[in-house]
Formats: C-alpha cells, structure tokens, sequence
C-alpha cells in the first residue's frame, strides 16, 4: 500500500502515529511523510532556526538505520500558526500528492485539534483525498477537547520503544520540558488505547472514510 503521513510540524506525526508508522515500515509499504512547518519562530531564542528541522531528519535517519531503506519525506517551511494564510497552497500541494502518488492510506491530524495549522491540514486533507484514500487522523490529546476513537492500530513493545525513542530526538522539546514527548506518557496513552481493544498497546485514529 502508499500510505501518506501529513505532519502540521516536524514532530506531530511521531507524537500522534508513530507506532503506526513503525507498524507500517516494518510491513513494508511505501511511506511518503509530508512537514509542513519547521516551526522556527516558536524555538527558545538562543537554538538555530533549522534545530527542529535537523531533529525530524534524525528521526528519518535512526528509521532509515533501522528499516535499510530511504523513507521519502519532504519538509516545507510556511511560517508556524500562519498556514491558513497558505490554504490553497496546501491544497495544490496535497492534490499533487494524491496525483504522483496515489495513496491508498492518508494519515492527518483531527478535525477536533484546536491547533490552528492542525485544522488547515485536516481539513485541506480531506479535500484533497476524500474520494481517492482512505483517510485517518491521529490523537494529540493536549489540543481536543473531543476525539472519537474509531479505529484502533494494535502495536507491541518494541514498536512503542521505538517511537519513545524517536521521541528523545527532539532535544528543543524536551527542553521546555513537554511533557507529551516523556516515555511515560507515550506508554501510558498506548496502553490506555491497547486496553480498549484488549490488547497491551495501541494507538487510536478517527476515521474519516475508510474504503475497502
């Protein structure tokens, strides 16, 4: 299967699907990851500009190193908590995307998240692919108020450590101390997610349409 990851910021996807991710690459489906935002202006004044970009392509190359193989991602730098002023931008590009690539599996933030990028991707998403792909959007707990847990990812131990590992990469955000990129949150939400489908771990997406 293509399946196309849509990530407002460098790190959302990880945060959201990143066992999912890891499930889908050991699978061996072709992955295409789409960033949207550096998110340069929301750095601590005395890191770089590019920090949070060079801490996503070290997630990409530990996942490369692991997978022995080139994982297809491109990284775009619209200006963070201004992507509505580039909508039909967005747009274009995603319906490039759904034309070169042709994905079966598109996976995007929720139309709950109360980010204001977040809701631009979702909603362009959905535009985008709504009669082409499946589509599925991920949990980031600390922007809903509401998420709709209708479709349950199953993972195991070694992927959720993967994807806390993944996690440390962001040294930024661990030095503003989010707790959200913390082990002990990543394993709990999974197993709290794992729980509802009785098994040990999980990840929990919305489903916008799915086709079969």
């Amino acid at each position: 299967m293509n399946i196309i990851f849509l990530s407002p910021h460098t790190d959302d996807v990880e945060l959201g699907a990143g066992g999912t991710l890891i499930k889908y690459l050991e699978q061996g489906h072709n992955v295409r990851w789409l960033v949207f935002s550096t998110a340069e202006e929301s750095l601590p004044p005395h890191l770089h500009p590019d920090t949070l970009r060079n801490e996503f392509m070290a997630v990409i190359e530990e996942l490369e190193k692991r997978f022995g193989k080139h994982i297809e991602s491109k990284i775009l730098r619209y200006p963070v908590r201004r992507l509505h002023e580039y909508r039909q931008e967005v747009l274009e590009l995603l319906v490039r995307e759904r034309k070169e690539f042709h994905p079966d599996i598109v996976i995007g933030p929720s139309i709950h998240d109360f980010h204001q990028d977040h809701q631009i991707v979702a909603n362009e998403m959905i535009r985008a692919f709504k009669t082409t792909a499946s589509i599925l959007c991920y949990e980031l707990p600390w922007n809903h108020i509401q998420f709709d847990t209708q479709f349950f990812v199953t993972l195991k131990e070694h992927q959720i450590e993967l994807k806390a590992k993944l996690l440390q990469k962001y040294k930024s955000q661990l030095e503003l101390k989010r707790p959200y990129f913390t082990e002990g949150f990543v394993r709990s939400l999974a197993q709290i997610r794992g729980i509802q489908v009785n098994v040990p771990f999980a990840e929990a997406f919305e489903v916008i349409r799915w086709i079969s």
